[in-house]
């Protein structure tokens, strides 16, 4: 009677190996640069009837962003959250979020 090979615990033999025994841990290595050297893009989205300010892509720690995230809500006097590499916020405030992180040496694409 053959051994079946899919059970739990088989023996698969040498040059096999089960998918499920060995996870890669993913380490994301993020480029982290100076205000002067990002390029970030404005855009506006409509979610649920409200319109969302998005700015992208920030190559900061992520400390960094949430603290730029904090003083920019704080500055601006709206709500916001960060995502990844991109900080977004409630209400239609481009042009207020544009001047106040040009202020902050951030530079924009043409």
């Amino acid at each position: 009677m053959k051994k079946n090979l899919f059970e739990m615990g088989a023996d698969l033999g040498e040059g096999w190996t089960a998918d499920n025994k060995e996870k890669e841990v993913k380490k994301e290595k993020q480029e982290i640069k100076p205000p002067e050297k990002h390029q970030l893009h404005l855009a506006k989205e409509k979610r649920r009837g409200k319109v969302v300010t998005i700015v992208k892509p920030f190559y900061l720690a992520k400390e960094e962003l949430h603290a730029l995230l904090k003083k920019l809500k704080k500055k601006l006097g709206t709500g916001g959250t960060v995502k990844e590499n991109t900080l977004e916020f409630q209400g239609d405030i481009p042009d207020k979020l544009k001047a106040s992180l040009e202020e902050m040496r951030y530079r924009f694409r043409v």
